[in-house]
């Protein structure tokens, strides 16, 4: 085991050296923050990260839920309190922390997140068509909808306005990852929904469905990381799935369903395949309530994936609040997956067992927390808080 856990290290550190800038379409994926945006604080991975929490409980409980919450959100929140960032790193923590303020009922995670909008000036990061650098206008949205000022929205639009002039190239998507579909198409349909203009939603859906033509496997009914993937395999032979790739998928599914009306003609596409999606996941759950870095060989990982976990938690926890999966089925998935999750946060409130930055399931150790998995494990809770409380 000792050995196995060394070469995947080395395998993952090397994977992180080769990784690079991406600009456009059809470029090298980057999951690095541009230069003037590093921060430490993205995450790190301590040798020592003292104890596990022993004041959270796992019972699935509003009170017990949101202690878990305010713990988590406290701990990140003090380490990035001073450093705002446009990076798709912390653009994920960011819509995570709006909804737990709301679930909270504490306004010190929602003012973060609207002074860094304003330390912006409300602009998207610096690469115009990356999905990476839209995803920070989720919480623009988010802001806007409490209060509508134009100003809020008005560098979004513009930039997506001249982004939608450009001719599509088949051979080059714009979406070419799966993560992707949790980064940018959240944005083009709520930016639909808040100005009414459909053109937003129409680009989306044509996006959308260009990743999911190449990317979709309908045997297994999961996204391929990206076309690189297609002929690669685990050591056990089956396909390699990326458990927090299709976290994103899945979260993003869900940020897109909570904006289309019953009544709208894309909706029904997004549902079928979260409804697939959510059968496959649900088959894949680990006994521990989680789900591994690699979906289809789980007994080849060490450690379950908090990041990928958490938005398999937030979006089934989510179906069966908005009533498209049923309670009685997926109930037991959503409370073991919680009690997973729980179960990996330490005395301090750091979250743990989070896989650093990368492309495809890697190494990592159980002390390794980074501010997307923060993100995730928060939009979880308040997804399970309302289950809890029976609220939607």
């Amino acid at each position: 085991m000792q050995s196995r856990m060394m070469r995947r290290v080395l395998v993952v550190v090397l994977v992180g050296l080769s990784i690079v800038s991406g600009t456009g379409r059809g470029s090298a994926q980057t999951n690095k923050q541009p230069a003037d945006d590093r921060r430490a604080s993205v995450g790190d991975e301590p040798s020592d990260p003292g104890p596990i929490a022993k004041d959270i409980s796992r019972v699935l409980k509003p009170a017990q839920i949101r202690a878990a919450m305010r713990k988590v959100a406290d701990w990140e929140s003090s380490r990035i309190a001073d450093e705002p960032s446009q990076d798709w790193t912390f653009a994920t923590l960011y819509i995570g922390m709006l909804s737990a303020s709301e679930t909270l009922g504490d306004p010190h995670y929602h003012d973060l997140v609207s002074k860094t909008a304003e330390h912006y000036g409300w602009t998207l990061g610096p690469r115009q068509t990356h999905a990476d650098d839209q995803a920070i206008g989720q919480s623009y949205l988010w802001l806007y909808g409490e209060k509508p000022d134009v100003e809020r929205i008005q560098p979004l639009r513009r930039q997506f306005d001249e982004i939608m002039l450009s001719p599509d190239d088949p051979a080059k998507p714009m979406w070419w990852w799966c993560d992707a579909l949790f980064m940018a198409p959240p944005v083009w349909s709520g930016l639909a929904a808040v100005t009414h203009d459909s053109r937003y939603l129409d680009y989306m859906d044509q996006e959308w469905k260009v990743t999911s033509d190449l990317l979709w496997d309908p045997q297994e009914r999961l996204f391929f990381r990206d076309k690189s993937y297609f002929d690669k395999r685990e050591k056990n032979g089956r396909k390699i799935f990326w458990s927090r790739g299709n976290g994103w998928v899945m979260g993003g599914l869900v940020r897109v369903l909570e904006v289309l009306p019953a009544n709208d003609p894309h909706r029904p596409f997004y549902v079928t395949k979260f409804l697939a999606m959510s059968e496959a996941i649900a088959a894949l759950q680990g006994k521990d309530g989680l789900w591994r870095p690699g979906l289809l060989d789980g007994a080849d990982y060490p450690y379950p994936e908090v990041s990928g976990s958490a938005f398999f938690v937030y979006a089934v926890a989510w179906g069966i609040d908005h009533h498209l999966l049923s309670a009685k089925r997926y109930g037991p998935v959503v409370r073991r997956g919680w009690a997973g999750l729980v179960s990996h946060i330490y005395a301090d409130g750091r979250l743990g067992c989070i896989q650093p930055v990368g492309a495809a399931p890697g190494a990592y150790t159980p002390g390794a927390s980074y501010v997307f998995g923060v993100g995730a494990f928060l939009l979880a809770g308040s997804e399970v808080d309302q289950w809890a409380t029976g609220k939607k």
